[in-house]
């Protein structure tokens, strides 16, 4: 029996990421590029990045067959990220998949962003025990979902303002630590005192599982005024980076352990660039831990937007027959897509 090989393609914001996964399970190839121009702006440049993704594809695509051992005809399918992102980034990443499988004449087929990372760690972890909880924390979202199984979603909350990576970037930038802000503002919070300044909690005593980090940044912000005008020194930068981490992980902790005991959760599963932070993960672990609950957690080129979640997903889809075309159509939002469930009452 041949192999299914997938080609996953991954553009929804400023990385560039090609894949190859190999009858669902095994990653014969696995590329990200980094597009580190944002870094002078401060932020991601819409523009820049499709044209980035333009002038990468051609060569990543080579470049993971190369490495996958394999010809081009010699792949069954290709698996693209449609939906949510940066529109012009998401249309340079479906133009370019649908050209290729339409000359190679292999099916396509388009992989939601965010439920990939729902299954993310998957491809290091095994099959998830069901149901699960699903927390995904990047720059642009924070969602917290039970898991039932491939297709079995429902959306218990998210943040109402700010994504917890976009406070990260803010505050980041407040501290004059560059973008993107995370991981410089995580290694910072290692060497500060997280109770020095006590942020608030946004929502914390309010029932239901939604995220709140827009008051949590002003906070920063007013503490930062009291202390005059920059630049501050080392050890006050590091006890605000180590408070605001604190009640940055505290406010996801909460709510997600929250959803884990009142839905019955079996696994907590962690998707997205947050959830390489190492405060969130030592927080997480200790309170698994405590329950003898499983923390699947992907490795950090997993938790990054990546290919290889996208062509696992996709390989599902294309388990399932061949799709249609509205499933090509590019969205940016992810309520325009449909993934994102009714809450429980």
């Amino acid at each position: 029996m041949s192999a299914h090989r997938v080609l996953g393609i991954e553009t929804s914001c400023d990385d560039t990421s090609v894949a190859v996964l190999e009858d669902g399970r095994k990653l014969r190839s696995h590329l990200i590029a980094a597009q580190d121009l944002h870094r002078l702006y401060g932020g991601v440049v819409p523009e820049l990045a499709a044209r980035a993704h333009l002038e990468l594809l051609p060569a990543m695509v080579r470049r993971a067959l190369e490495e996958a051992g394999i010809a081009p005809h010699q792949l069954t399918g290709v698996a693209v990220t449609r939906a949510p992102g940066l529109v012009g980034s998401l249309v340079v990443g479906v133009a370019f998949a649908r050209a290729y499988a339409y000359a190679l004449g292999i099916p396509v087929v388009g992989v939601n962003h965010i439920e990939a990372h729902l299954h993310s760690a998957t491809l290091e972890h095994g099959e998830s025990r069901w149901p699960a909880i699903a927390l995904v924390v990047s720059g642009g979202h924070s969602e917290l979902v039970e898991v039932s199984g491939f297709g079995r979603y429902l959306w218990l909350g998210s943040t109402l303002d700010d994504a917890a990576g976009e406070a990260y970037d803010k505050v980041a930038k407040r501290l004059g630590l560059g973008f993107p802000g995370g991981p410089p503002l995580d290694a910072l919070a290692a060497h500060g005192n997280p109770a020095a300044f006590d942020f608030p909690r946004p929502l914390r005593e309010r029932p239901g599982y939604d995220f709140s980090f827009s008051g949590l940044k002003t906070a920063v912000a007013t503490v930062l005024e009291s202390c005059g005008p920059p630049p501050y020194s080392e050890p006050l930068l590091a006890d605000v980076a180590a408070s605001f981490q604190a009640a940055v992980v505290d406010s996801l902790a909460t709510r997600t352990l929250r959803a884990v005991d009142d839905r019955g959760a079996r696994a907590l599963n962690l998707g997205g660039g947050v959830a390489c932070n190492r405060g969130l993960r030592e927080r997480l672990e200790a309170e698994c831990r405590a329950r003898d609950l499983p923390l699947r957690i992907p490795s950090p080129r997993l938790c990054a937007d990546n290919a290889a979640m996208v062509a696992l997903v996709g390989s599902w889809l294309l388990e399932r027959g061949p799709q249609d075309e509205a499933g090509l159509e590019v969205v940016a939002s992810l309520e325009e897509t449909g993934l994102a469930l009714t809450s429980p009452a």
